[in-house]
Formats: structure tokens, sequence, C-alpha cells
């Protein structure tokens, strides 16, 4: 019975896997459609080259890239979408303002969504413009070491400034990410984030790679310009929640908040 009981649980832990997979899969072929509605041709479409490295990234098959390509350039009779790119405000436990990015051919079943999944959780779905003032839109790509080499910040930095001085975009801000294999006070980090402003996605990412910088992402992100701090284990958990369902939900492409609390804290509150 032990061997039947961890071949269940093998089982059951492959679907929930598949499942979250399946729903990504799903999100980034919206994604790929709308913008292949500016052009089917990546190089002449950025918002499309775009979504699809976004995809390859994740695993997405280029059969399923290449039919969402054709659905949104109206190539494929009968296939058309109506899918729309929808903004959604609201406030979380606590007051955690949250901004939820959704593509939609029903903003009536998506509101409603949105809205239990607030409310469950002891949040609310808001107007628009409730809490959008409290991020702004930039440009971030994301740099990886190469060739087993980590990045360091001081040729970091001077990639940046030889950036700008070359007529490249304004860089910002940056953020070293460790991967925690090194030691604290290593100095070497396993990866880095570049900000611009939102106008400058396509030319940060040019300028990068052609200054030999491994861009491994880029996309467009909301940035809370204000943070909310969460210290109560229980208001934590439950925002951490609400956080969950609305990123699982069908039409939601992203979920952004200015949640702001203690790492140990939110381990704790994840675990329980």
């Amino acid at each position: 019975m032990a061997g039947h009981s961890k071949w269940a649980q093998i089982k059951r832990t492959k679907a929930v896997v598949d499942a979250k997979r399946g729903a990504l899969f799903t999100k980034l072929g919206r994604e790929i459609m709308v913008a292949a509605r500016g052009g089917a041709d990546p190089a002449g479409n950025f918002q499309l080259r775009t979504a699809i490295e976004k995809g390859k990234a994740a695993g997405l098959p280029n059969a399923n890239i290449e039919r969402a390509i054709a659905k949104g350039a109206g190539q494929l009779a009968g296939e058309g979408s109506a899918f729309e790119e929808v903004r959604y405000e609201g406030y979380g436990p606590g007051g955690v303002a949250v901004l939820v990015e959704a593509f939609t051919d029903n903003r009536n079943r998506t509101a409603a969504d949105l809205r239990l999944a607030f409310s469950k959780h002891g949040g609310n779905l808001g107007e628009t413009g409730c809490v959008g003032y409290l991020f702004e839109q930039r440009s971030v790509a994301r740099l990886a070491g190469t060739a087993g080499a980590s990045l360091a910040e001081e040729p970091l930095l001077e990639a940046l400034l030889a950036l700008e001085e070359g007529g490249g975009p304004a860089v910002l801000g940056y953020e070293l990410l460790a991967d925690g294999s090194d030691g604290a006070d290593s100095g070497d980090q396993a990866s880095a984030e570049v900000f611009a402003a939102y106008a400058d996605l396509e030319a940060l990412q040019d300028g990068l790679r052609r200054l030999g910088l491994n861009v491994t992402s880029w996309e467009h992100r909301w940035i809370p310009q204000t943070a909310c701090p969460l210290s109560d284990p229980e208001t934590l958990r439950r925002c951490l929640r609400m956080l969950d369902a609305l990123d699982d939900l069908d039409d939601v492409r992203s979920v952004t908040s200015n949640l702001e609390a203690d790492e140990a804290l939110i381990e704790t509150a994840l675990a329980a």
C-alpha cells in the first residue's frame, strides 16, 4: 500500500504541475495572439517578438506559437479572437494596492471573477485609477552571467555608463539578484535587472546586447512607488492567498502589488 500511496501522490502532483503549465501556455498564447494584431512578422513587430521570446523561455511549443500568431493576424478562417487588454485595480488585506492586467473576451465575466477573488480573501475590486497612481510602468531587461561567470557590479556599472554615453536610453536603475550559491559578500551575482523608461524597452535590450551582455528576457513591468508594509502574519497570509487566487484566474496576465514584508515572515505565512 505504501507504494500505491506514493504513486498516487506522484500522479496528483504531476496533474497539478500539468494543469499550471497548461494555464500558463494559454496565457502566453493569448499574449502572442494580441501582439500579432500589429503584424505577423516578429522582425517588424517588437511587441510580438517580445511575446514570442517570453513563450519560448517558458517552453511553449513552436506549434502553439505559430497557431497563436495566425489567430491574432486573422490568418485562420473562423479563428478570429476578440481578446483585449484590460487593467483592473483594487485593494488587498491591510490596504495593499493591487494592479491586475488581463486578456479577456468578456469583461463582465473577468470582472466578476476578479471581484470574487478579491472579496473572498478580504480585499475589494476598486474603480479605475484608485491605485494606479501608486505604480509606474517601466522597461525591464534581465541579464545573466556567461560561460559560468557571475555578474560583477563594477563591470555592469561601466557597461551601463557606456550605454548612455553611446546614445542609448537613460538607465533609471538596476538591481543585482543573488542566486544564493556564492557568499553574501562576494560581489558577484547570478543575474541582474536594468530599468529604463517605458518607451525605451526595445532600445534598452538592443543596446545591452550590443555591449556583449547576456540579455535573457525583457518586459514592461509595473513598479510600485510607495510600499505597503505588512507585519501581521494573518493579514499577510490572506493577502498572499488573494494574490495567488488572482494570478490563477484564466484571464489574468499579471498581478502586481505594493506589498512589503519581511522574508522570514512571508515564509512563515506560506507554510501555515
